[in-house]
């Protein structure tokens, strides 16, 4: 999540049930965030468990689903409402219903005006082209439903960190413009996307079943799934003495304050193609936007100190809500100017023509803190071995495998090698002036452990089997409630069920009697003998 936090001390392998608040103590967010991670660990490992890797609730499962009419140049699928777990996660198909907005009293409608238009239904679903965080555009191709049939129509789940930069609302204006937000949201982000038949490795001639689509599709979801491992250690900066070409036995994080550094993936794929970027406030530094003129960006701020401003070299990410939802990576662009007085920034290109047009989708600019062409690559634990220079890449840094990359102030991190990336997955590393080293968990020996990253965790749930236009076969499943209703009883029911009690009673006795047959001390005839 890209939010000004502390660090994340959530570990679901320690089990803890709960944070308990000590009087007196100072109250930190990596406390309140852990509650929370927790409860949500709970709720959707219980919901999981019982409904199963994906399903809706019997009368109310959403997804549905229907071929949409009326002559349109492009396929178009609508989604009707209701709700879906996948993966323990509730996720909420339903449209929203508009507002009523109040007539305005100086200009009552006349009673003869009946030709006047009226306002047109709102759509009661959601369609392909329109969900909401999908944002599909016609004129992409690879956007538009599949020709080809058949294609397997599925759910992409995840979650995203929102900030007031993206969601205004989430601002409290008493406090004034000079303060900064207070909290951010996790939302849940779901996309409805075709996968075409021939990605599924199946022969349409089989009659395509449905377990044998969920399997092939379970099959295809553990394929997406990125291998990429990284770790993290904390040494003295070659700067920081006079003999650079020693790492001293005191090597240790030398930064002037406590950071959250974080590592994210910013061109996915394998290790040749793929790049990095990292921030030391968590990317959580924004700018939101306000007016953009070629290169020229106006903000709505250029922060409140020297710590969270802008500076000519910084690297920045023009975002908005479309561009992060679509998880699309765009090249890094440099602060080449800044002109305080109006607020403005001149960036060294002018921003993709997809990205911050729309005022709606909330545009703002993100900092990043590297410099490329500043990045030195790492040398092994011995300190003996040196690279040249990492070459930048679209603003970001490539990533070299398996050598020690310095970030900065003796902050090193380590790419795991022949393994595949994904764009966005993260990893954070708290790095603390106490200890003059990083939190990062070890061995015995001291030795850093490569960690998968720590998101962005993404869940997918089959939906369709679309055969052919008009035809699908459905893919969702469907539990019934556990709750029943209670019988109604009154005294004679309820003598009845007491008495046949006491019959199968006595009927289970004289069976054990039966059973017994007379006791050795009987004759056949059951007198006792002498």
């Amino acid at each position: 999540m890209h939010a000004d936090i502390s660090r994340i001390t959530f570990r679901p392998d320690r089990h803890y049930s709960a944070v308990i608040a000590q009087q007196g103590r100072v109250q930190l967010d990596a406390d309140a965030n852990e509650q929370a991670a927790i409860q949500l660990h709970q709720a959707r490992t219980l919901a999981a468990d019982l409904i199963g890797q994906h399903g809706g609730p019997r009368g109310a499962t959403g997804f549905a689903l229907d071929f949409v009419g009326g002559g349109r140049e492009l396929d178009d699928l609508s989604i009707a409402g209701g709700r879906y777990y996948v993966d323990g996660i509730l996720v909420d198909a339903t449209r929203p219903a508009p507002g009523v907005p109040v007539e305005d009293d100086a200009t009552p409608a006349e009673d003869g005006d009946k030709d006047a238009p009226a306002a047109p239904e709102p759509p009661a679903t959601w369609t392909y082209w329109d969900q909401p965080d999908a944002y599909r555009d016609p004129e992409r191709p690879g956007d538009r439903l599949p020709t080809q049939y058949p294609y397997l129509a599925y759910l992409k789940v995840w979650e995203r960190s929102v900030t007031a930069a993206e969601d205004p609302l989430l601002r409290e204006v008493a406090l004034g413009s000079a303060m900064p937000d207070t909290a951010a949201r996790l939302k849940v982000v779901w996309q409805m996307l075709p996968l075409p038949g021939e990605r599924l490795e199946l022969d349409p001639a089989d009659g395509m079943p449905q377990e044998q689509a969920r399997a092939a599709f379970t099959k295809w979801v553990a394929a997406q799934a990125p291998t990429a491992r990284m770790a993290a250690r904390a040494r003295r900066p070659e700067h920081a003495d006079e003999d650079p070409c020693l790492v001293r036995p005191d090597a240790r994080y030398r930064g002037p304050e406590n950071q959250m550094y974080r590592v994210e993936i910013h061109q996915g794929g394998a290790a040749k193609d793929a790049t990095f970027k990292w921030s030391r406030e968590n990317g959580s530094v924004t700018f939101p936007v306000d007016g953009l003129d070629g290169t020229w960006v106006e903000l709505a701020s250029l922060g409140s100190d020297d710590k969270l401003d802008l500076n000519v070299g910084d690297q920045v990410e023009f975002a908005d809500t479309a561009y992060l939802s679509r998880g699309e990576p765009l090249p890094l662009l440099r602060v080449e100017e800044v002109d305080l007085p109006g607020r403005r920034v001149r960036l060294s290109g002018e921003p993709d023509p997809s990205v911050g047009r729309r005022p709606e989708l909330h545009p703002f600019l993100r900092r990043w803190d590297h410099r490329p062409g500043s990045h030195t690559s790492g040398t092994g634990q011995s300190g003996g071995r040196k690279r040249g220079a990492a070459k930048p890449r679209d603003g970001a840094l490539r990533i070299e495998e398996g050598g020690w990359l310095p970030l900065e102030d003796g902050v090193l991190v380590y790419f795991e090698p022949g393994k595949t990336y994904r764009s966005g997955d993260f990893w954070t590393v708290p790095a603390r002036t106490a200890t003059g080293d990083v939190e990062w968990p070890t061995d015995a020996a001291r030795r850093p452990l490569l960690r998968a990253p720590s998101g962005v965790q993404v869940h997918y749930a089959p939906l369709a089997w679309v055969v052919g236009e008009g035809s699908a076969v459905d893919l969702r499943l469907a539990f019934a409630p556990l709750a029943t209703a209670i019988p109604a009883a009154n005294e004679a029911e309820l003598a009845a069920e007491t008495a046949a009690e006491e019959e199968a009673v006595a009927a289970e006795l004289a069976a054990a009697d039966d059973t017994a047959g007379p006791s050795p001390e009987q004759n056949s005839e059951g007198q006792t003998e002498n």
